[in-house]
């Protein structure tokens, strides 16, 4: 798909990865795409405020076939597979778990507003390692290795054989002067969020659906943070996402300022999720830190 285009940038073996991910989420996005804007859609409730759809279970199906096929024997965290064993988990000295959100923003794509994304990520040792954020409408690709890089490729899904562009190369520039750009959920809203806008000097509010897509925006530089102060988000939230947003010169973490990892016996992020320009999360660290106090617990 793009594994030569990448192969002169990144190590052969991360090249390998990053197409892994870019297919498994690109093949997600087609299959979720054929319930788009279809009317009849099936519409489930999984919980409160969290609803699933027949697109979900097509792109899970997609995403898993893909990642069977070029990456057999690595286990595989996604929210819509039954819950892994705990002898496969990190715990058990697994080093390598592919995490997938075959889609990110239900809400947003039953809403057609475009706003949802595909995501695949592959964590190492615990650690965010590489990722694919898919946004099939308009058809953006968001490559990520936390290491060394992220890209965005634009995707033209019309026909069976998605076609593929030419990847260009995501940096984070000079830290913004003036308002800050707080990007937060339409769907999501969290009262703790009205806090921390009221304590930034001057902001500016930028809403938006899935956390993919979110921290795609930080990456492209059309928004500056993204916290989730609470204990909502699981590991298919931020996997890919880390890795899109750090390889391009961002900071990702808890909101106690400590890395996240991947492969716990629960896979909620239990401490929120801090995602910023490098600069600006300096900044806000010790604000978030004491918005974030009552789920930090200890840390607080």
């Amino acid at each position: 798909m793009m594994e030569a285009s990448l192969s002169d940038t990144v190590p052969s073996d991360v090249a390998e990865d990053l197409e892994t991910a870019a297919r498994a989420a690109v093949r997600g996005g087609q299959a979720a795409m054929k319930h788009y804007r279809s009317e009849g859609l099936s519409i489930a409730d999984k919980g409160v405020n969290d609803p699933v759809t027949e697109a979900d279970h097509a792109a899970n199906r997609a995403i898993l076939k893909v990642l069977a096929g070029r990456a057999p024997g690595d286990p595989i965290l996604s929210e819509e597979s039954p819950p892994l064993d705990k002898g496969v988990l990190l715990e058990s000295g697994h080093e390598r778990l592919w995490v997938a959100d075959p889609l990110d923003g239900t809400k947003e794509f039953i809403a057609q507003n475009g706003e949802f994304s595909v995501m695949v990520g592959l964590s190492v040792s615990g650690r965010a390692a590489v990722g694919a954020v898919f946004q099939p409408d308009p058809g953006i690709l968001y490559l990520g290795w936390t290491e060394g890089g992220a890209w965005t490729v634009p995707v033209v899904l019309d026909s069976e054989d998605a076609q593929i562009g030419e990847p260009t190369r995501l940096r984070l520039g000079p830290e913004p002067i003036g308002a800050v750009r707080l990007i937060r959920s339409r769907s999501h809203p969290d009262p703790l969020l009205a806090e921390l806008e009221a304590r930034l000097s001057e902001s500016q509010t930028v809403l938006c659906g899935s956390v993919g897509v979110k921290c795609a925006r930080i990456a492209e530089d059309e928004a500056d943070v993204y916290v989730h102060p609470v204990a909502f988000l699981k590991e298919w939230d931020t996997c890919a996402p880390e890795a899109v947003l750090r390889g391009a010169g961002g900071q990702m973490t808890d909101c106690g300022a400590d890395p996240l990892t991947y492969g716990k016996a629960d896979p909620r992020q239990q401490h929120g999720i801090f995602a910023a320009r490098s600069g600006v999360w300096s900044s806000l660290r010790t604000m978030v830190h004491e918005i974030a106090a009552p789920i930090l617990g200890r840390k607080s």
